[in-house]
């Protein structure tokens, strides 16, 4: 089995309360710290990525984040998926080589520019784009950004995962949905769901997450962030 095939079969049949958990490796080190806890997969976020390599969200160039990409993809055996974030305005074709040379089984794809939503339709049409050149090689995660642009009304999101699912994505990621708006977006979305995780007692736990719809749970920066801030805090002992 491929490693495309197996990142696709950790997404079925999942029960209920049992999601894919995909942690988000920021570099080659962290993805090994992860493979060796026992995850089957990771997850790129681009903000943690973009902060190990000194940029703002958003602000990295996108030959760097290919880099970044293939560095953590070589330096471990389970399948990557990369958030490359609206795709940095590559031509479907140009996007899927430069995921399949980085070594990426997936991607995540944003469905807003510069903070406003793009059109649903043409976006629609991009990913089906993408769909087509990358056949079965590539899983996409299409990201519905309806709630982070402060749309509340879950039916807009789940007209646009309807229009991501039949242009061919293989999972929605409706990022910032609140939890108790998930149960209408699992009846509403046909296929895999995927939902932003928050760690420790921040959020609802993973295994909640699972029990509303989740089929997967990433957690965007949050790993990067923790262990940034441990150490802020282990270098403040220093001086002590």
């Amino acid at each position: 089995m491929s490693k495309v095939e197996l990142f696709r079969s950790l997404h079925r049949h999942r029960p209920q309360g049992d999601p894919l958990v995909l942690p988000g490796p920021w570099d080659a080190a962290s993805a090994r710290v992860f493979v060796e806890a026992g995850f089957p997969a990771l997850a790129t976020p681009s903000a943690g990525v973009a902060a190990s390599l000194g940029y703002e969200d958003g602000a990295t160039p996108a030959d760097e984040m290919f880099d970044a990409v293939g560095r953590i993809a070589r330096a471990v055996d389970v399948p990557v998926s990369a958030d490359v974030e609206d795709g940095y305005g590559l031509a479907p074709k140009e996007l899927v080589e430069r995921l399949l040379e980085a070594g990426a089984v997936g991607c995540n794809l944003e469905d807003s520019e510069g903070g406003v939503l793009k059109d649903p339709h043409a976006h629609a049409d991009w990913l089906a784009e993408v769909r087509s050149v990358a056949a079965d090689r590539l899983f996409v995660n299409a990201r519905v950004d309806t709630f982070l642009r402060g749309v509340e009304d879950p039916e807009r999101a789940i007209e646009r995962a309807a229009l991501y699912v039949a242009a061919g994505a293989d999972c929605v990621y409706p990022i910032g949905a609140p939890t108790a708006v998930l149960p209408l977006l699992r009846a509403g979305i046909e296929g895999p769901i995927n939902m932003y995780g928050r760690l420790g007692a921040e959020g609802p736990s993973p295994a909640a997450l699972g029990e509303l719809g989740a089929t997967r749970v990433t957690f965007g920066p949050g790993f990067q962030r923790r262990a940034a801030e441990a150490l802020r805090e282990i270098t403040e002992t220093l001086g002590d």
